[in-house]
């Protein structure tokens, strides 16, 4: 169980995360993000070492690809004591914590700890617990998966436009939703999906799939 912690955070993930969503393909709002927290869930390393979150945020220094308002993204994180070997490309910057000491933070589609969870969590092996309450499941995080998930890591992750795609050995994908518009939980043509909700600028509640997995042999 990942224990929330009260405490400062020096830089702010948000602070860490406005230099760097503008250097991503994916990222749809302006030149300088003018992001809030708006929503997630968090998923616990059974080993006790690796923070996990996915952090959504708004922001309204533009509109969305949709052109009808701010964008909003999805964004897999990982926290760690030390640095992730062979994982320089995925780092997005680095924290002081005032209990923990010095964070290492990555874009969590490239840490290993992260993709296992998140297959675990399609599987129902894994429980999404609440962003910032320690051992409260979230209720809003919804999960299915017809048959088993892929197993070991991917042989390679590539973003695009809107996702960030991780092609199994096994031929199957798992497709990580970056950009977020308000959609029904359903994917057709998928095998399993995450689905989560987050709020809105305008006050109201909004919910979309937040991950899918794809078997090629059906495809």
């Amino acid at each position: 169980m990942a224990f929330i912690y009260r405490t400062t955070l020096k830089p702010t993930k948000l602070e860490l995360l406005t230099p760097w969503l503008p250097t991503r393909s994916w990222y749809s709002g302006g030149a300088t993000p003018e992001l809030n927290k708006a929503g997630g869930f968090r998923l616990d390393d059974p080993e006790g070492e690796v923070g996990i979150e996915f952090m959504v945020v708004t922001d309204t220094s533009g509109t969305d690809t949709s052109g009808t308002g701010p964008s909003a993204h999805l964004v897999p994180l990982t926290y760690r004591g030390a640095p992730l070997e062979g994982a320089e490309h995925a780092l997005i910057g680095t924290m002081e914590h005032g209990v923990l000491g010095p964070r290492w933070v990555y874009d969590g589609c490239h840490d290993p700890v992260l993709v296992a969870q998140l297959l675990a969590l399609f599987e129902g092996r894994a429980e999404a617990q609440a962003q910032s309450i320690t051992d409260t499941p979230d209720r809003e995080v919804t999960h299915s998966c017809d048959g088993p998930a892929p197993s070991g890591l991917p042989a390679a992750v590539t973003d695009d436009e809107k996702t960030t795609e991780l092609s199994f050995p096994q031929g199957t994908t798992l497709r990580v939703h970056r950009v977020l518009r308000p959609a029904p939980d359903t994917t057709p043509g998928t095998t399993g999906q995450v689905s989560g909700a987050w709020d809105a600028p305008d006050g109201t509640r909004e919910r979309e799939v937040f991950a899918v997995l794809r078997d090629g042999t059906l495809a």
